[in-house]
């Protein structure tokens, strides 16, 4: 044993053995060696995620915050709104002080203009941890000491189908997590058509943690039984080897047409299940009539959709007639609905797995998102998981998640969500804790206009992202392999016990030990902490847990006995189809929580609201952006196989896939060819928002006239005067594409994110290129 000293200063000792812990894309046990950490796969992984290699280097980088600090302009001039430019000085400052200071503005704020002024922002994935879950901490504290906060809702992954969803066919957690299962599908699926294909690098990832990542091994068992698998989407490796997938091109954002005439086929051939269709759906009759083109004189057949979407007319009808062949299951990927209109291709497949007839039968029907997190698929474990109260927020105002630019920009702005209208609120400080909205955000231009609204930024953070760079104060945080807590998942099997592996860098500390700090000085210190240690919270989350594993006749040992064993196996609930298998059986007395009761293929919901761009039934309209002589190629905004989102960006794995430290941008061939481009080269992408540099790969596994760069590369402005800009938009040298995104809602029913496609040009950078500095620390002021 050797001795460290944690961040409120007492001496403790740190484990010289493994001890188990777990992250969102695996369960493992860590070893630190006082200088890096080395990590083991859980052993009953079959498949580990190689994101684990991001913790290699990261404790100690210098990416890493090591003490308070306060931006220069801030402290010499108050808060209000001013300029908050990545690069600006910082100054470090004592905790004291900077607690005091900041313990000051949250009481002006909240007592001059109300909590509704403050927005709890901390989207993110800070740690698997259900205990120092940045979100939940921070949220708690809003509440408990600032009287509540302006929250969003949804997310920027499912921000269409998350609204959308309820009106046609229940719930999300439903439809997504608890319907068809990989187990379903190795026994009893024929045909699998995934629009956006089901990448195994994004089910490596759960929020909470998993233990063991079944897809590429449930692939594998069913395409050698004999399953054919199908991936619809502009990229060939949507779908992993294993599956032997079959690869349909397709122009992005075209998918609803697609489907449309796939539905048109089994129409027009009588091959609909109508029997299905009256017992179980309402509203098929104006659907129909839309699909034959009464109104429009235009059939949506797959003639007219094949000149739409490249996909040839035959291949089409030849895959809907397989659909009613066998047991076919119908999936869209979360990526169809980060786009303008992304409700369509969520209703339009439930509408044609619907004619299809299937939903419902193991195996078969339709999965919103199967395989775009290693929740989906998956068996409900059967006792309850340790969870953190966030308390009461009494503010009622509220933004969908892809809206703060919008927020910040237009106070008192009207604008529609699902069927409401609501005004902006005039937000006064915003606190982020756990997340970078330089990540998840589009448009990063405008997102830094935004960011110069407020009076203040608070930001916690481990290190040294464009948000924190962006922030008044900042706090350095804790790593998650820094701190105890405990992994656990809803889908996955085992609770970990998540066991500090190294002493937190610098004068970091856990979010919970600076709010309870904060809480203090704003005489809610009690309330708060409620009296307890962090073990203390960690033995009371786990308590509800082992209460259920005890009434259920499993083995509950102690919190004290499961924190000495490390892991404790949870058992689960069956396999049984959910809320969609219970409808099948007995539609009176399983009906959906649709206002019908059943699918609804026309919404009268949806209908009365009014908006033209989401209807009363599934429609194909094109985006409003398409390519052009300026920009004639279309860009996929994906999510990275080396990270999660944009977390440890500066981690080994994601490191080892960068170019001379840059992102690496995909092009066909053709494509490159055409611009003088080859592989290696550093390439300018560009439109009329903004500009990044990217390393250039070419490869055939995209279609021509696509390319693609994931998100995630921490956002890294060039140096003024650099003269490689974009005119008044943003310029990532390293390769972030959201600045070229646009930040506009699906629709006025869901204003989710529109960030996966939009359209641009590239070339061969020429000259000298800026270095790439995302990960330096700030100038000291």
């Amino acid at each position: 044993m050797f001795e460290s000293k944690p961040a409120d200063g007492r001496p403790e000792a740190m484990p010289r053995g493994a001890v188990p812990h777990s992250a969102h894309w695996g369960a493992f046990s860590a070893r630190w060696d006082g200088n890096d950490v080395a990590i083991e796969p859980y052993a009953g992984d079959p498949a580990p995620s190689p994101i684990l290699d991001n913790f290699r280097g990261a404790l100690r980088h210098e990416a890493r915050i090591r003490k308070p600090m306060v931006r220069r302009a801030w402290l010499d001039n108050g808060p209000g709104p001013q300029p908050r430019k990545i690069g600006d000085a910082l100054v470090e400052r004592e905790w004291d002080e900077v607690l005091d200071l900041l313990a000051g503005e949250l009481a002006r704020v909240r007592d001059g203009f109300g909590p509704g002024s403050i927005f709890g922002g901390s989207y993110g994935w800070a740690s698997a941890g259900r205990f120092h879950h940045a979100q939940s901490q921070v949220h708690r504290f809003l509440n408990v000491a600032c009287g509540g906060y302006v929250r969003s809702v949804n997310s920027y992954s499912a921000g269409a189908s998350g609204v959308i969803l309820p009106h046609i066919m229940g719930s999300f957690e439903g439809v997504s997590r608890r319907n068809v299962t990989w187990d379903q599908i190795r026994t009893h699926t024929d045909v699998v058509l995934a629009f956006g294909g089901m990448a195994i690098k994004n089910s490596m990832i759960a929020g909470g943690g998993i233990s063991e990542h079944i897809e590429p091994g449930a692939m594998q068992a069913a395409a050698a039984r004999g399953t054919r698998f199908i991936t619809v989407g502009p990229q060939r490796d949507d779908l992993p080897p294993e599956a032997a997938a079959e690869w349909l091109p397709i122009r992005p954002g075209t998918d609803v047409a697609v489907m449309l005439a796939m539905a048109h086929t089994l129409l027009a051939e009588d091959r609909h299940d109508r029997a299905f269709l009256a017992r179980y759906t309402t509203g098929f009759e104006p659907f129909a009539r839309y699909l034959r083109g009464e109104a429009d004189g235009q059939a949506k057949d797959a003639d007219w959709a094949a000149g739409i979407s490249g996909v040839d007319a035959g291949t089409i009808r030849g895959i809907a007639r397989a659909l009613v062949a066998g047991r076919s299951l119908i999936g869209v990927a979360h990526a169809l609905q980060r786009a303008q209109y992304g409700e369509q291709p969520v209703w339009a497949a439930a509408a044609l797995a619907a004619m299809v007839g299937q939903i419902g039968l193991p195996g078969g029907g339709y999965n919103y998102a199967l395989g775009t997190l290693g929740h989906t698929g998956r068996r409900n474990n059967a006792v309850p998981t340790p969870t953190l109260s966030q308390g009461k927020n009494p503010v009622e105002a509220f933004i969908p998640v892809a809206r703060i630019s919008d927020m910040l920009l237009n106070p008192g702005a009207a604008f529609d969500y699902n069927g409401r209208r609501l005004e902006y609120p005039d937000i006064r400080l915003v606190y982020w804790a756990g997340g970078n909205p330089f990540h998840h955000h589009q448009d990063l231009a405008r997102l830094s206009q935004a960011f110069a609204r407020p009076d203040t930024v608070v930001v916690h953070e481990l290190a040294w992202t464009p948000m924190a760079r962006t922030a008044d104060i900042v706090l350095p945080a804790t790593m998650t392999l820094e701190r105890d807590d405990i992994g656990a998942a809803g889908t996955d099997p085992r609770l970990v016990a998540m066991r500090r592996v190294a002493p937190p860098v610098g004068e970091a500390r856990d979010d919970h030990a600076i709010f309870a700090d904060l809480a203090e000085r704003l005489q809610a210190g009690a309330a708060f902490t409620e009296g307890r240690t962090v073990m203390e919270w960690l033995a009371y989350l786990y308590e509800p847990t082992r209460r259920a594993l005890a009434e259920a006749g499993a083995e509950a040992p102690s919190f004290e006995e499961f924190w000495e064993r490390g892991e404790l196996a949870l058992p689960q609930e069956p396999d049984d189809g959910g809320i969609l298998r219970s409808f099948r059986t007995d539609p009176e007395a399983s009906p959906l929580t649709t206002p019908s009761g059943r699918i609804e293929i026309f919404s009268e919901t949806i209908a009365g609201f009014g908006y033209d761009d989401c209807p009363g039934h599934p429609v194909f309209m094109a985006s409003t952006e398409q390519p052009s002589a300026a920009a004639p190629l279309w860009l996929v905004a994906n999510q990275p196989a080396t990270r999660l989102h944009s977390q440890l960006d500066f981690g080994a794995h994601s490191q080892s896939r960068k170019v001379g430290g840059r992102e690496v941008v995909r092009l066909h061939p053709d494509d490159a060819a055409a611009r003088g481009i080859a592989g290696g080269d550093v390439v300018r992408v560009f439109n009329g928002r903004g500009a990044c540099l990217a390393a250039a790969e070419l490869t055939d596994a995209l279609m021509p006239g696509v390319v693609q760069l994931p998100t995630g590369a921490w956002f890294d402005p060039a140096p003024d005067g650099s003269g490689v800009g974009a005119g008044d938009g943003a310029f990532c040298v390293h390769g972030n594409p959201n600045v070229l995104t646009r930040d506009v809602g699906t629709s006025r029913l869901a204003q989710g994110c529109c960030g996966q496609i939009t359209v641009v040009e590239c070339e061969k950078h020429t000259g000298p290129a800026p270095a790439v500095r995302a990960y330096a620390p700030p100038v000291a002021g």
